[in-house]
């Protein structure tokens, strides 16, 4: 059986940072793979030599008047015995995608030779790919995610975990900070808000909840006992159920004030417990470090 991944999204999102890193799991990769070749492309993944021929492309609103034909073509592969699919969809907020354009100083796919403006483009890019979004069976927000945590995900997204009663569910446990915004792909999102805060101790200020002296300050109240007790207790009533549904991915969020210390070290918690009950984990600390390398187009 031939495993085939169709990349697609909005213009800046980080397909081609997400189609390179399928690549280093050994898909073949395509950029840019014209519709009209999308199923003799897969097709020709079987007379390779491998086991399992891995194949991997990115389609997009640069096919335009293809695009219609884009559904009917990935329902029919849906459809065959001899292929296993997926299809991500990247996207990220107006803002984000126009900043990341402004900032590479490069011209969107649907502004190139129509003089369209750039916030209009955008917008007509998510219009014309809204059919796709919705068939795509994940939907990945890349505003706040590094290039190195859109690789991180991108593979654990494809690659998965073996064995154990949660295997077929692969969760990614993120921490962050209300004043900074929700994560926009969250499933579960929880309050961590009213718990003592360590960044009020001098000592602990600059420290992170990873740190076991930000554990142990959280581990002095009977509340934060009490949350972990009853947020395990929830997961231990929902994931199993996702699992019964079909659900693939979940997204848990974990939020405190800046995303730093109690979000933290429930994150890691959360991750840890899930782990141990054999469901496949990312964990990532979205507003620990608020600059640094970012995605673009």
């Amino acid at each position: 059986m031939s495993r085939v991944v169709v990349v697609s999204g909005l213009s800046g999102s980080g397909k081609t940072l997400a189609l390179r890193s399928l690549e280093d799991l050994g898909y073949f990769s395509v950029d840019n793979l014209p519709v009209p070749l999308i199923e003799p492309f897969v097709d020709l993944l079987d007379r390779g030599s491998d086991e399992e021929p891995r194949g991997a492309f990115v389609v997009d609103a640069r096919e335009r008047e293809y695009l219609a034909d884009l559904p009917h073509i990935l329902d029919r592969l849906r459809r065959r015995n001899d292929v296993r699919l997926t299809v991500l969809f990247l996207e990220a907020s107006e803002d984000t995608l126009v900043r990341r354009f402004s900032e590479s100083r490069r011209p969107h796919p649907l502004s190139h030779g129509t003089g369209l403006p750039l916030v209009d483009a955008v917008r007509r890019e998510a219009d014309l790919l809204c059919d796709l979004r919705a068939i795509a069976d994940r939907v990945v927000a890349t505003d706040d995610l590094s290039p190195h945590e859109l690789r991180r995900l991108v593979q654990e997204i494809l690659r998965g975990g073996e064995g154990g009663p949660g295997a077929q569910l692969r969760c990614r446990v993120v921490s962050f900070g209300f004043k900074y915004g929700l994560p926009r792909d969250a499933d579960l999102v929880f309050d961590a808000r009213f718990l003592p805060n360590p960044y009020f101790d001098p000592a602990l200020r600059s420290c992170d909840g990873r740190d076991p002296r930000v554990v142990g300050f959280l581990e002095q109240f009977e509340d934060w006992h009490d949350y972990l007790r009853h947020l395990v207790d929830l997961l231990g009533f929902l994931l199993p159920r996702f699992v019964d549904e079909g659900k693939s991915y979940l997204n848990v969020a974990v939020g405190c004030t800046g995303g730093r210390h109690r979000s933290v070290a429930i994150a890691e918690h959360l991750g840890t417990v899930l782990r141990g009950e054999g469901f496949p984990v990312v964990i990532q600390h979205r507003d620990l470090e608020r600059e640094g390398e970012r995605i673009g187009p």
